[in-house]
């Protein structure tokens, strides 16, 4: 197992990574990047995961509330900036807590692109998606998983050719302050103070981190109860060109 080297790039200097598509876990992300107190810029994530790389198509799945329009304005910046946005509409389950699971749609993208791109990237810290890079990888293309490693379960990193650990990379793909708000993505996965949902615990301080997983859980669904706030967002535009430019925007 190869971990990527933010000082060198081995990760793309190890074999040719030619046409590349990203499938981002927009919710797993989000979460995972709070928990670390980052707010994750888009843009520049997309050009670190691209690397030297051609892009075929950049993904980006989550759940929406369809009665809020706050969701809109950050789903338009994706999707002008070279996102294809996935969306499910969120459910609300018996505890109050509300979710939309995309973890389907991203399996079979991956799969179905599959031949059309050298390496698929998949942003998600979630084991469930194991058997999908596999499937991938047996179809002859290099599957690279980028995360956060305490978010990130093990069998996910060890099935993938690279992990990319987004932790180390922080300042890369952290969003600036600037002098505008160009999009606010808390308006898409609600208060931003709600603590993440860590599918998986580190060895490292484990004790600890149950503790306060547990804590996180109860909290979170005391907050969904009493603010009906969203947790995630998407949207899929089944008409583009086949390659996606990447624009910076000022």
């Amino acid at each position: 197992m190869n971990n990527f080297d933010p000082t060198n790039n081995i990760s793309w200097q190890f074999g040719h990574r030619g046409r590349v598509a990203v499938f981002i876990d927009g919710n797993n992300l989000f979460h995972a990047a709070r928990f670390h107190n980052i707010d994750i810029d888009y843009n520049k994530l997309l050009r670190v995961l691209l690397g030297d790389g051609r892009l075929l198509r950049a993904f980006f799945y989550t759940g929406v509330d369809v009665g809020a329009e706050r969701q809109q304005g950050f789903l338009l910046w994706m999707r002008r900036n070279g996102f294809r946005v996935v969306q499910k509409e969120l459910k609300t389950f018996y505890d109050g807590t509300r979710k939309a699971n995309l973890d389907v749609e991203i399996a079979v993208d991956m799969l179905s692109l599959a031949g059309r791109y050298d390496t698929a990237v998949l942003v998600s810290g979630d084991e469930d998606f194991v058997y999908a890079v596999n499937a991938v990888a047996y179809k002859g293309c290099r599957v690279e998983v980028a995360g956060f490693r305490s978010n990130t379960a093990p069998k996910l990193i060890d099935v993938a050719d690279y992990f990319i650990d987004l932790g180390e990379i922080a300042d890369k793909v952290r969003k600036e302050i600037s002098h505008g708000v160009r999009y606010d993505e808390r308006d898409l996965h609600g208060d931003p103070q709600q603590p993440p949902y860590m599918n998986h615990v580190s060895p490292v301080n484990e004790n600890n981190s149950r503790e306060s997983y547990a804590r996180a859980v109860t909290n979170n669904i005391i907050s969904t109860i009493t603010n009906d706030e969203t947790d995630e967002a998407d949207n899929f535009d089944p008409t583009s060109s086949e390659y996606i430019r990447i624009t910076d925007e000022h």
